[in-house]
């Protein structure tokens, strides 16, 4: 009998016969990484500045950092992206940043390949190739490679960790959150349903005990098996926020100010052999110069506000150093501390985030571009000893940040090296012998060089090819050569761009234009010129002496461009400004189940930023009923409906400054709530709550809620996370509702704003080719 057509037996190693008795098995060979193969650990430290680590000149209890730099490898040439997202993508795929799709930060989608803020699916991760090779990997912490109109729940997630290459996620997916009151923790794919947090909660440590639980658990199931793991600090991100404990330990350590602490720094840089003896301190900063007082001319009310800010920001330096140490410790005592490499970097510069004067006030910061009132403030008083804490969402003064980034000028979003040169330590005590000495490495390197590094230590190649096509060409090229030899050759050219600044660093010499263009990127009016050999600190412009080279680097930036689809660069704004309409839907009116967790941050502002609205709560009320109805941020920023005492009651948090209003009792039964929020002149809102269709109370104006406010999406039924207004938090908590129902709660946003300069583009349009 003629056997039937077989399938499905293609690829099979044994033999297959009707019977099993006369059938051999066939069980294919498990992927295994390299006998040996070292454990990874990349500690990205978020908008920590060159000077802030002890290994850098740095006065901050690092003892951790330092130990690993005692005996691994210092690089003191480090560059990398001026701004975090650019920085994690170039880190995790060994591209240049606009190649990996981050021009900008994750905010964005102006419908341009090198600004979609996604990363390609034709270039493979780190944890993709790792995992390939045989590795477990692991994340914890602050993602941000998310664009943010896909960070809901219903969102498309192909650009979430898991499917970027992590076995396992813990952490924020946005990009920046409270230490105290996380907006919004996920684990792998799903939202952490978070009721309440304790108050001894603090994110650095939580991240830091999933982050050794991950590999406990690895070493339950296998006890062989080497991992990545990545882990991104949301410290030191704004807003700025440590211990009451590790704050006091820095109790009047920064009394004497930014001057003489910069100066401190860069006489420890010069001992340590950090930067050459010859280079100079900038006595300004250009980007931002003139915003920064000296110390002396100060009174002693900011001195003493000023110096808080700072102990804060060293506080939270010295908890990343704790949370490093903790997983040395538990390497050490796993036994395999000698056999992981540890990478510690920063994304950016320090940053002036916090303006001249710093800010309690966070989020009333990111307003750029709008047309601010007179009276907006930018820094609602509070006492200083709340600085620091759960209730402040503050950020230190520019002047700390001119000193985090010593002995460079300027900060984070700028191509001067302030905001580029970054702190970079790698150890691995058990490297081969061909590895080492240990200690300095002077040669230029950016961050795209990290991950063919850890690939080429690990033995393992990086994908060939990725969602069924042959993976993009690698920038980066590998570090190791220099960690075998202190003599041998770095980086020579690599360019940068940031919000149409345009920079170019090539065989000692660095071309900048920090503006944007105005008449074409090849046209090098508006450059600047720095030898970067003999004037690290670009203190000497020499564009007037040296035009013709001028006139090349600035060229050659140009034609780098074009390889890394850094066109089209932004003069006119739209880059900002550009949507896809598929966001449309994410600002129709919308019903909200009660109890359930936050209303995600993007989502949640498409209902409510720069536009009025109204949230409509069908109530049925038993005796005794209170609680909240609906949340919508937290002490950054935010409102909050709520029922005490048998009445309504409204609380509007202006970035710190509180604005209530009560109504009148309400009976039993049920009851039709509206709080209306009016678009008023000059960005302010006015707040109105009407119950059965009848004014109850009212706040006649207020600042809007702008950029990133609010942070905490939108809750029912109780306030989520970082309470709105916290008089109402330390008498009831998360006011969970009780002794009733919330039948309905519906968002009815209206027009935008005419200061909404947003532009909805179809999809599908028509392509136009590029050309010169």
């Amino acid at each position: 009998m003629q056997r039937p057509e077989a399938r499905g037996y293609e690829g099979f190693g044994g033999a297959v016969e009707e019977l099993a008795s006369a059938s051999t098995p066939w069980f294919p060979e498990p992927v295994r990484s390299a006998t040996g193969a070292p454990n990874i650990v990349v500690m990205l430290v978020d908008d920590l500045g060159f000077s802030d680590l002890g290994p850098f000149g740095g006065e901050i209890d690092t003892p951790h950092v330092d130990r690993l730099a005692e005996h691994g490898w210092t690089f003191t040439g480090y560059r990398t992206a001026p701004l975090c997202s650019p920085a994690r993508a170039s880190l995790l795929t060994g591209l240049n940043p606009h190649r990996a799709g981050f021009g900008l930060v994750a905010h964005v989608d102006p419908g341009y390949p090198g600004y979609t803020c996604q990363l390609p699916e034709d270039s493979a991760t780190l944890p993709e190739s790792l995992r390939a090779g045989g590795y477990a990997t692991f994340m914890v912490g602050k993602w941000h490679l998310t664009v943010e109109s896909r960070m809901h729940d219903g969102a498309d997630k192909s650009s979430w960790p898991l499917q970027r290459g992590f076995d396992r996620y813990y952490g924020c997916m946005d990009g920046f959150t409270t230490q105290y009151h996380p907006h919004r923790l996920v684990r792998d794919n799903s939202v952490v349903d978070v009721p309440e947090f304790a108050d001894d909660y603090f994110l650095t440590d939580d991240l830091t005990e999933h982050a050794i639980a991950m590999i406990d658990e690895l070493r339950v199931n296998d006890a062989e098996k080497p991992f990545l793991l990545y882990f991104a600090h949301t410290a030191v991100h704004g807003p700025v926020q440590a211990k009451p404990a590790d704050i006091e330990k820095y109790r009047g350590r920064y009394e004497a100010g930014w001057d003489a602490l910069r100066a401190e720094r860069f006489a420890r840089q010069r001992r340590m052999g950090i930067v050459p003896e010859g280079a100079i301190l900038p006595d300004d900063d250009r980007a931002g110069a003139g915003r920064i007082p000296s110390w002396e001319e100060l009174g002693s009310a900011e001195r003493e506000l000023f110096a808080r800010h700072m102990e804060v920001y060293a506080a939270s330096v010295d908890e990343v150093d704790q949370s490093l140490g903790r997983l040395i410790a538990r390497l050490e005592e796993l036994g395999e501390l000698d056999n992981t490499i540890i990478v510690v970097a920063s994304d950016n510069g320090g940053t002036a985030e916090g303006g001249s004067g710093g800010t309690r006030s966070y989020f009333s910061q990111f307003v750029a571009g709008l047309p601010m009132p007179e009276d907006w403030v930018r820094d609602v008083p509070r006492s200083v000893d709340l600085i620091g804490g759960p209730r402040v969402h503050g950020h230190y003064p520019a002047g700390w940040a001119r000193a985090s980034n010593t002995p460079f000028r300027s900060f984070k979003g700028s191509l001067y090296e302030g905001g580029v040169h970054a702190p970079l330590i790698v150890s691995w005590p058990a490297a081969p012998a061909e590895y080492g000495p240990a200690g300095k490495r002077h040669q230029q390197a950016f961050v795209s060089d990290l991950a063919p590094t850890l690939l080429e230590l690990a033995g393992v190649a990086p994908l060939a090819h990725r969602a069924g096509r042959p993976t993009l060409e690698l920038d980066g090229a590998s570090l190791a050569p220099m960690l075998r030899d202190p003599a041998a050759s770095g980086r020579e050219r690599q360019y940068f761009e940031v919000a149409g600044s345009r920079a170019l660093v090539d065989e000692g010499w660095k071309a900048i234009a920090p503006a944007p263009p105005t008449a074409g990127v090849a046209d090098p009016d508006g450059w600047e010129l720095y030898h970067l050999a003999e004037d690290p600190t670009e203190t000497r412009d020499l564009s007037a002496e040296q035009p013709r080279r001028l006139a090349r680097l600035a060229e050659r930036w140009r034609g780098e461009a074009w390889r890394n689809t850094v066109f089209p660069i932004a003069d006119d704004g739209s880059l900002f400004s550009n949507r896809p309409e598929t966001e449309l839907p994410l600002a129709a009116p919308v019903t909200l189940v009660p109890f359930r967790p936050p209303l995600e941050r993007f989502r949640a502002a498409q209902l409510t930023v720069l536009k009025s609205f109204a949230v409509e709560a069908s109530l049925v009320l038993g005796e005794g009923a209170a609680g909240a109805v609906v949340a919508h941020g937290d002490q950054g920023g935010g409102y909050l409906l709520a029922i005490e005492d048998g009445a309504p009651f409204v609380s509007y948090n202006a970035y710190g400054e509180m604005h209530r209003a009560r109504g009148g009792a309400l009976e039993p039964g049920a009851r039709e709530l509206v709080l209306r929020v009016d678009e008023l002149e000059g960005l302010r809102w006015r707040l109105r709550l009407e119950v059965d269709g009848v004014l109850s109370a009212e706040i006649p104006q207020v600042p809007m809620l702008l950029g990133m406010a609010p942070f905490t999406g939108i809750s029912v039924g109780y306030d989520y996370g970082g309470p709105v207004d916290w008089e109402v938090h330390e008498r009831h908590r998360t006011f969970r509702f009780r002794g009733g129902a919330i039948a309905r709660l519906r968002y009815v946003p209206g027009a935008r704003s005419r200061h909404d300069r947003t532009v909805i583009h179809a999809i599908g349009a028509a392509a136009v080719a590029v050309s010169e």
